[in-house]
């Protein structure tokens, strides 16, 4: 390549970059994955749009299977464990049992249903069992779950894209030999290894940060995150679960009270970013749009057999033995979204050859696209609907603030809706944990410092500077007042989160 392609293709892909970017403010804005306009750009870019031959799917494979390493490295260091410990056991059953009922569920309704041989249909339903990080991460950005059932969709999309991997794996073989005794040692062995070399990895890198002092902070941030990409390297290099090894050194990095927590977040969000955008115009380079509208019907097929029958069963299967409202479940159920991996896992087969493989790749992609339309909008409503959404919740802001970093405090925000009996009560009555304080309330497009005396009145918007240590105390007290008034605790409200 010439210095003037160099140039040239640095300027296309700066672009495409910036293109994806701003598409990304429009996908945030109505819930919906980002995926689906980054899909678009390939596409565009591709042989029907502007031209760009690309077929190679072992290259696809194999920038895929690194992106994905990325995202879930992120996913990693942006989850709090204290989201997900609670859930921990949930989540790992759902990742786990809950792949193989949905990859059963959904290969033998459409062997039946669609005439698929067996080895195709179970790739399919593999293929298709596990939820999408980048696409479940996108989406509780903007839709304020409570912490059981966001923490379980969390966990679970970082923890079920192994299965579903080996399960492919294991599909693809030529020929297809199905031995129940070497899949349960396949299984294990990828997940027994993958979590020992992610949390060997995130404990001892831990350590070390802790002790080594790096001549510039923005080396804790690229050290942190080349941790995790080494954990995922290092299972992968030993026919081990990458992606779960990455997933778990990045919640172990995350939650060991590194330096730096917000510079390392924001960086991780980043990277997130790049590779989320790299891959899905990659996916969407790699498929054909004038191939895809014979398969519409057996992704539409297969796309209800497994948002209304295998995705339901799973869930209820999976969380039998645990105690989850049928409000969560059926929650769970509807938010299986799919994304990248799907269309990633969907390169396998046809690296190894299997035979009529490339329909799965037309249908994969038709399936999410379309369901991806259908759920990502309405989660917010169907959360809603089910009440999970609570009235009275606070977000959190990120802020690349030093004092903030250094003092282990985090910035919130709350609205007072109506019906809050927040109203009226003065700052200094609110009485929240020292030293949780009110630092600016937003009033009819007006802002201010509030006084101890200081009443709250509904719409108001308050920013609160609590710490780590306080904060769910601050979120209680918030919760009890606005439940019950100012003598909340008279009445035994204490603001539990359920």
């Amino acid at each position: 390549m010439s210095l003037h392609e160099v140039y040239v293709a640095l300027f296309v892909g700066g672009l495409v970059l910036l293109a994806s970017i701003v598409a990304t403010r429009l996908a945030t804005g109505v819930g919906l994955p980002s995926l689906l306009l980054f899909l678009g750009v390939g596409v565009l870019l591709g042989e029907d749009g502007v031209g760009l031959d690309f077929d190679d799917a072992q290259l696809a494979q194999g920038l895929g299977t690194a992106a994905l390493g990325v995202i879930l490295v992120e996913g990693g260091l942006t989850t709090r464990f204290s989201d997900i410990r609670r859930v921990l056991a949930p989540a790992s059953v759902l990742a786990t049992v809950g792949v193989g009922v949905s990859t059963l569920v959904t290969a033998t309704c459409v062997h039946h249903l669609l005439g698929m041989n067996w080895q195709l249909a179970l790739l399919l339903g593999a293929i298709v069992s596990s939820t999408d990080a980048a696409a479940v991460f996108s989406v509780l950005r903007v839709v304020p779950l409570p912490r059981r059932v966001g923490g379980l969709l969390e966990a679970e999309s970082g923890f079920n894209d192994a299965p579903a991997v080996i399960l492919v794996l294991l599909f693809s073989a030529l020929p297809l030999e199905l031995q129940p005794g070497e899949i349960a040692v396949t299984l294990v062995y990828h997940l027994a290894i993958g979590i020992l070399i992610g949390l060997g990895c995130g404990f001892v890198g831990a350590m070390a940060l802790r002790r080594i002092a790096l001549p510039a902070a923005g080396l804790y941030p690229l050290a942190t995150f080349g941790l995790g990409m080494l954990a995922f390297a290092a299972a992968g290099s030993v026919h081990a679960s990458g992606f779960i090894a990455a997933y778990l050194a990045g919640v172990v990095l995350a939650n060991s009270g590194l330096p730096h927590r917000s510079a390392t977040r924001s960086f991780a969000e980043g990277s997130g970013w790049l590779a989320q955008i790299g891959l899905f115009v990659l996916l969407g380079l790699l498929v054909t749009p004038d191939q895809l509208p014979g398969d519409v019907i057996p992704a539409i097929v297969a796309g209800l057999v497994l948002l209304l029958v295998a995705r339901p069963v799973s869930v209820l299967v999976s969380l039998a033995g645990f105690r989850m409202r049928w409000r969560d479940q059926a929650f769970l159920s509807w938010a299986g979204l799919r994304g990248a991996v799907p269309i990633v896992l969907a390169t396998y087969p046809i690296v190894a050859g299997v035979p009529d493989s490339g329909r799965l790749l037309n249908i994969v992609f038709i399936l999410v696209v379309v369901f991806t339309l259908v759920q990502g909008p309405s989660l917010r409503l169907v959360a809603e609907r089910l009440s999970l959404i609570p009235r009275d919740t606070t977000r959190e802001i990120q802020v690349d603030a030093a004092p903030l970093d250094v003092l282990g405090a985090e910035l919130l925000t709350m609205t007072v809706l109506p019906g809050s009996r927040l109203h009226n009560v003065t700052v200094l009555e609110l009485r929240l944990p020292d030293p949780s304080v009110i630092t600016l309330i937003i009033r009819a497009g007006r802002s201010f410092v509030p006084q101890p005396l200081t009443r709250i009145e509904i719409g108001d918007e308050l920013l609160i500077v609590t710490t780590t240590a306080t904060r769910d105390l601050a979120e209680r007290r918030l919760r009890a007042v606005s439940r019950r008034g100012k003598l909340a605790y008279w009445f035994d409200e204490y603001g539990d989160p359920g």
